[in-house]
């Protein structure tokens, strides 16, 4: 059953990563245009500010950028999205029968919406996205390392709420429980993010609209992956799921 799911679950990442890819064409891709050409610009007005009118010969580029914003980028999301499929759908199979009375569409939803959470949302709100202008090269290594760590609370912090919300529901109802639970989420997270550094080097040339337009669409792109992950794969859990619990329910009846 599992290997079913497994390779279902790389069916729906696949989807996904098509509807992700299409979203990242339409809305993330102008804004990483204009975020070249900002940089463009200030190397521009920088060589001319040095004296040197003529610029400085830029480097050969390995991919261009067409090649970067079609191919590239298709695969990179694919590669990422089936990868993710594949995952959740082990994860889905270790929890089906685990989390209460929850059916399959239930049950890949919530597991949907907490991965995002606690993978996506809560990182990326301490260490957002940035265009490729923006950031200092000699602290990448840095940015990096306070993210991932970042994440790695934040998914640790998501796995003690889940654990203790099985616990807390069956002590205190599911509402309460369930609320108990989150705010045992958004304490830890809390705590850790207020103790780690915060890193601003956006410029102050920088357009606003234009860094806050770069940022919606990162976000937009996740969304509309794990929604389409979350949902697709509860649907195609769900018919093949159901042909074992009739084959089930036959038996007990006979």
């Amino acid at each position: 059953m599992t290997g079913h799911l497994l390779v279902r679950g790389m069916l729906v990442g696949l989807l996904a990563g098509i509807l992700a890819f299409c979203f990242a064409s339409l809305f993330g891709e102008p804004q990483i245009d204009r975020a070249i050409a900002f940089e463009e610009q200030m190397s521009a007005m920088h060589a001319e500010a040095h004296g040197d009118a003529g610029g400085h010969d830029h480097e050969e580029e390995l991919v261009s950028r067409d090649v970067q914003s079609t191919v590239g980028l298709l695969t990179g999301i694919l590669v990422y999205s089936v990868s993710l499929g594949g995952i959740f759908a082990l994860v889905f199979s270790y929890a089906l029968g685990r989390v209460g009375s929850v059916g399959p569409r239930g049950l890949a939803a919530l597991l949907a919406l907490a991965a995002f959470v606690a993978v996506i949302l809560v990182p990326g709100l301490k260490y957002p996205a940035n265009p490729p202008s923006v950031g200092d090269p000699d602290t990448i290594g840095l940015r990096t390392k306070l993210f991932f760590l970042m994440l790695l609370v934040s998914v640790s912090a998501m796995v003690i709420a889940i654990n203790a919300a099985r616990k807390l529901i069956a002590r205190r109802g599911l509402w309460s429980g369930a609320l108990l639970a989150v705010l045992l989420y958004l304490v830890i997270v809390s705590v850790a993010g207020s103790l780690f550094p915060t890193i601003n080097e956006v410029p102050e040339t920088f357009s606003a609209v234009l860094l806050w337009k770069f940022r919606v669409a990162s976000l937009g792109i996740q969304v509309v992956l794990w929604t389409t992950v979350g949902l697709a794969f509860g649907w195609v859990a769900e018919r093949k799921l159901q042909p074992v619990n009739l084959a089930g329910r036959s038996r007990l009846q006979s």
